[in-house]
């Protein structure tokens, strides 16, 4: 007998964050990393309200020169080991603080990212629960990035 999950009784479906943790095994993604359970609880729901776009997307808009925020939200050790190229830094510890400073306008287009794309959607719902309007988060993170072999700043 095999149940499909949209038919299955309600004790047999999978919770969002089972999902998610099913995706993550089967994609790569956070390969490597274990996140807690309550930490991929709130990214998920994060994730609901925000929007993402992929690696390809995020260099092609840098490619044909859109004005737009590239940020890396990463810790400072992180940054300073390698980024993308044109990236700067506004690490998720300060970037609530100090991001009207940095950006003004909350019109202005914002890509985030970080290590793999979760901390980078907590990150962007943050500026959006502030008013920012035009803020992404860039799916897969750095390591996505890399593995495009995207150009990288040390």
């Amino acid at each position: 007998l095999v149940l499909r999950e949209e038919t299955a009784p309600a004790p047999f479906r999978r919770s969002g964050i089972e999902q998610f943790a099913l995706f993550r095994s089967k994609t790569g993604r956070g390969a490597g990393m274990k996140h807690n359970p309550g930490f991929l609880k709130l990214v998920d729901a994060a994730r609901a309200r925000v929007k993402e776009c992929t690696v390809a997307e995020a260099k092609a808009r840098l490619d044909r020169g859109e004005g737009l925020h590239f940020l890396d939200v990463r810790e400072d050790h992180e940054f300073e080991k390698d980024h993308a190229k044109g990236a700067r830094h506004l690490g998720k510890g300060i970037i609530e603080r100090d991001v009207e400073t940095l950006i003004p306008n909350k019109e202005e287009a914002i890509v985030l990212y970080c290590g793999g794309g979760y901390r980078s959607v907590l990150a962007a719902d943050a500026l959006q629960q502030m008013g920012y309007t035009n803020v992404m988060s860039m799916d897969g993170g750095i390591k996505s990035w890399r593995e495009a072999g995207y150009p990288m700043e040390h």
